[in-house]
C-alpha cells in the first residue's frame, strides 16, 4: 500500500513476494506505472553500498518471532545492496554478515506505461520463523518520494516499525 501522505505520482502498483530458502531468502519486487517519471539508478557493480534508501530501492525487514533484533536489506535497481542488523527498534545499527547477494533488475516500457522487476537471492543466516516486512522507496523525477509497504503504523512512514512486518515466513 502507498503511504497516505504520498501523492500517487507515476507508480500505480508495487507488488512483492519473499520466500525462505535453505541459505537465506529469495525476493521479487514488481513496480508498475510510468517508469519515465521514476528515478532509476544506473546499473553498476553488485556491491554493498550505504544510503540506497535515498533513491528508488526495495527493502526487506526480517525479524525472528519473539526477538527484539532485526535485519534490514536494501536492494537497488542498480544491483547495489546493503544489509544491517539492529539490536532493537532503530538501535545498534551495524553491517550485517551476508554470505552472498545476487540482485537482477529488468524493465520495459511502452506508451508511457512500464514494468520493473527486481529479483534478489540473499544468502545469510536468517531466523525462522520470522515476521517480515517488504517495502519500497520510489523517487520521482520531480524529486518527490513515495513510500510503499505491506502496512504502516500511524504517523509518518516508518519501515522500521514492527507494524510493517505483516508476513510470517518459515523454512
Amino acid at each position: 500500500m502507498l503511504h497516505r501522505t504520498c501523492d500517487l505520482g507515476p507508480v500505480r502498483a508495487v507488488l512483492a513476494r519473499v520466500a525462505a530458502t535453505e541459505t537465506g531468502c529469495e525476493a521479487e519486487f514488481r513496480l508498475e506505472g510510468g517508469l519515465g517519471g521514476v528515478v532509476l539508478p544506473g546499473a553498476g557493480p553488485s556491491v554493498r553500498t550505504d544510503d540506497l534508501w535515498k533513491s528508488t530501492c526495495f527493502e526487506i525487514f526480517w525479524q525472528g518471532i519473539g526477538e527484539e533484533g532485526y535485519r534490514e536489506f536494501n536492494l537497488a535497481p542498480s544491483g547495489r545492496w546493503a544489509a544491517y542488523d539492529f539490536d532493537r527498534y532503530r538501535e545498534g545499527m551495524r553491517e550485517a554478515p551476508v554470505d552472498a547477494v545476487a540482485v537482477s533488475c529488468a524493465h520495459s516500457a511502452s506508451d508511457g506505461a512500464g514494468v520493473l522487476v527486481l529479483k534478489a537471492n540473499l544468502a545469510a543466516d536468517l531466523a525462522s520463523p520470522a515476521q517480515v516486512g517488504l517495502s519500497a522507496v520510489i523517487e520521482h523525477a520531480s524529486g518527490g518520494l513515495q513510500y510503499w509497504a505491506l502496512a504502516f503504523p500511524p504517523g509518518p512512514p516508518d519501515f522500521h516499525s514492527e507494524a510493517c512486518r505483516q508476513l510470517i515466513v518459515e523454512r
